[in-house]
């Protein structure tokens, strides 16, 4: 068995910054196109309606709300009591519990989809593999995805790279696309078969909304606040010169993976 990772690692400090952005994250993150859903029925072989579905990693419950919206039968898993507390705020009536894909607070065979939005990538898959095989049912389906920024869209690839100037190695361009491949290769041990599908959407919102969903993330969470807010500051300039009105137009590139069981 392997060695429970340290609090210290940080890995682990970053998982848990979300707990003290888990308002800012649940108000200004995106969510995820009906084409994405779509994407996952037709991977999956079966509707949502009905499908008695575990979502893991959900966080303030972005993606469990486009679940039962579908009329998906949603128990929802959470790490983070920051995030939970949001979670159970804004959503009272989707039953929640505290817990992991590592070791899932689920009985054997319990489900007919397990869905990973944003967060397979903070699993060790030697146990969250093994563990999502024990919780589906046969001929259940695994669904794991991430929205990505679309890095072709010019101002958009401009952005990135100034925030890998600031956050430093393992953030630049090149290191986001090699990140991503190997998030893709999401079951080393092989046991896994995953079709893919990618989903290019937009939205468009404030400057202040964009630039609250990136001081979101885990990356910039972590940073002194002396270094947050100067990043800000000069994203926001950046960000008026390319958007004049103050609306700005962010593209996303949604990466899907849905594995089925026998």
């Amino acid at each position: 068995m392997a060695t429970p990772e340290s609090p210290t690692t940080p890995h682990a400090v970053r998982a848990r910054s979300f707990n003290s952005a888990a308002a800012q994250y649940a108000a200004n993150r995106p969510s995820y196109p009906p084409a994405l859903l779509d994407a996952v029925e037709e991977l999956a072989g079966r509707s949502l309606s009905g499908a008695r579905t575990v979502d893991v990693g959900a966080g303030t419950g972005i993606a469990s709300a486009l679940l039962y919206a579908r009329g998906a039968d949603v128990l929802a898993v959470e790490p983070g009591e920051g995030m939970a507390a949001e979670f159970r705020r804004a959503l009272p009536h989707i039953p929640l519990v505290r817990g992991d894909g590592n070791a899932l607070p689920v009985a054997d065979a319990h489900a007919d989809l397990l869905t990973y939005a944003q967060a397979w990538h903070w699993t060790d898959p030697a146990h969250s593999v093994p563990e999502a095989l024990r919780v589906l049912r046969p001929g259940g389906a695994l669904a794991l995805w991430w929205n990505t920024e679309a890095l072709d869209v010019e101002w958009i690839a401009e952005a990135a790279e100034r925030t890998g100037r600031l956050l430093g190695p393992g953030f630049t361009i090149a290191e986001r696309r090699a990140n991503l491949e190997r998030t893709e290769r999401a079951d080393p041990s092989g046991r896994l078969d995953f079709a893919r599908r990618t989903v290019r959407w937009n939205r468009r919102v404030p400057v202040d909304v964009h630039l609250a969903n990136l001081g979101s993330h885990s990356a910039l969470l972590v940073e002194s606040e002396e270094r947050r807010t100067a990043f800000m500051e000069e994203e926001r300039a950046h960000l008026f010169e390319a958007f004049p009105d103050g609306t700005v137009e962010e593209t996303y590139d949604v990466h899907l993976l849905v594995a089925r069981t026998p």
